[in-house]
């Protein structure tokens, strides 16, 4: 079909890319936006990072000064070259930068513009998390489960905690600890609850607390992938709806912070690690729904040191389901260094079937 041609260029690297470093390493830049989406497609980079635009100009420059340090970083150190070629080795650095310039913000929704010293704190960060690939890609490597987002979970833990050492860093108003105390009343959930959960779970992957922002994040998986944005939105929408039956904070749902992770994980299981088929649907729903309780028990354990739980919810389930896959023959697992965009995934699957169904036939 002509839209698969055309969407095909856009994963393809930039024209001119052979030619110019310059044009490579903006490919590299955008690869790396998306890959926080499991995206490699330059396009839905270029999108992703408008739509974080659209919400704040301090969180596009952290995105950009994320990826572009960490990416630099793994060129320097000489990593995989396949690896920073397909924007592998950029996304964790986004998140690392937008998140300390989150966290070290009062006003988070459209963030503060940092210090130079902590424009430098930022870039330690995102160059601490290439190091944390790295060492991840070491230990998970032969068991075939993928590093995920856990280099800027564990990154940007890390340098939060150095924060209250220095007189040069004033840590934002949610890094205060606290202590978890049963749920009160909450205010009535409404439609507006459900749009606002679902879409600014979406942009909450990139701490954007604004749902157009989520909408053109999922019209940016949709230039890669329909079943990948199909995944976000259906992820981030069940995880509002089971947070409202279950009676959660009407605030904290409004806000997104049910689905992100959520999202996450129904993108990573729902046709990316695992062909999408019957049962492996019904794997990534289940992924999803542990998701969403594991935010908020993650949360508990962390709320009095402070932290945040950022993606670790994600990367917990996803390991696990991962992990875990040997154990069920009903699945189909896509191996992480052959995982492509789950239409094609799926696609290569389906032939491999016909091809053995013929082979018996022959036979």
């Amino acid at each position: 079909m002509a839209i698969d041609r055309t969407l095909e260029m856009f994963r393809s690297p930039i024209p001119g890319s052979e030619r110019s470093p310059a044009i490579r390493s903006v490919d590299w830049i955008l690869r790396g936006v998306g890959q926080v989406v499991f995206q490699g497609n330059w396009l839905t980079g270029l999108v992703i990072l408008a739509a974080i635009a659209v919400n704040s100009w301090v969180y596009f420059v952290a995105a950009l000064l994320g990826t572009i340090v960490s990416t630099a970083t793994a060129v320097l150190l000489r990593m995989d070259r396949s690896l920073v070629n397909a924007g592998l080795l950029g996304f964790n650095g986004c998140l690392a930068g937008i998140g300390l310039n989150f966290y070290m913000s009062n006003d988070v929704t459209i963030g503060e513009w940092p210090s130079v010293q902590l424009y430098l704190y930022m870039a330690l960060a995102a160059a601490l998390s290439t190091v944390v690939m790295g060492a991840l890609g070491s230990l998970l490597g032969s068991r075939g489960t993928p590093v995920l987002t856990a280099p800027f979970v564990f990154a940007t833990w890390l340098l939060m905690f150095a924060v209250y050492a220095f007189v040069g860093f004033e840590p934002g108003a949610l890094l205060a600890p606290g202590s978890p105390a049963p749920l009160g009343e909450t205010a009535g959930y409404t439609a507006e609850t459900v749009f606002n959960g679902t879409f600014k779970g979406v942009g909450e992957i990139f701490f954007q607390d604004n749902a157009v922002t989520g909408i053109i994040m999922a019209v940016g998986i949709l230039v890669n992938t329909r079943v990948g944005a199909l995944m976000a939105v259906g992820g981030s929408l069940l995880a509002t709806l089971l947070a409202m039956a279950a009676g959660a904070d009407e605030a904290a749902i409004n806000a997104g912070l049910f689905g992100f992770n959520a999202a996450l994980t129904a993108i990573a299981l729902g046709g990316f690690f695992f062909v999408l088929n019957r049962s492996g649907a019904l794997y990534a729903l289940f992924g999803v729904v542990v998701t969403v309780f594991l935010w908020p028990s993650i949360g508990v354990v962390l709320t009095p040191i402070g932290m945040p739980t950022l993606t670790f919810p994600f990367v917990l389930t996803t390991w696990l389901f991962i992990l875990a896959k040997p154990a069920f023959p009903a699945l189909t697992p896509v191996e992480p260094a052959d995982a492509t965009y789950p239409e094609n995934n799926y696609r290569r699957w389906k032939t491999e079937v016909l091809a053995q169904r013929e082979t018996v036939r022959s036979g």
